[in-house]
């Protein structure tokens, strides 16, 4: 199972939990698979089916948006890591 590194604003909809497991084969579908066992999660990561454009994903700690995106393919030993832009002054 692939594991999901939640950031710690996030934590609260995960109860609390640092990390998760999650199945899939793609980003997309781990993502999806994320927001269904916690899916006071999703309106946070998802703006109806399309990723909120301030939550970055990374798969080993590279940006899936220079891969493929969602189709990036997820094995289980990977890590992906949900990373929210932070903005202010």
């Amino acid at each position: 199972m692939t594991t999901i590194r939640i950031p710690t604003p996030l934590r609260p909809y995960t109860g609390h939990n640092s990390k998760v497991t999650v199945d899939g084969g793609t980003v997309g579908s781990a993502l999806d698979d994320l927001t269904a066992q916690f899916p006071d999660l999703r309106p946070h990561l998802f703006d109806g089916d399309t990723l909120r454009s301030f939550v970055n994903v990374y798969l080993n700690e590279e940006d899936v948006r220079h891969m493929q995106g969602a189709e990036t393919a997820v094995s289980p030993t990977d890590t992906l890591m949900i990373i929210p832009s932070i903005a202010g002054g």
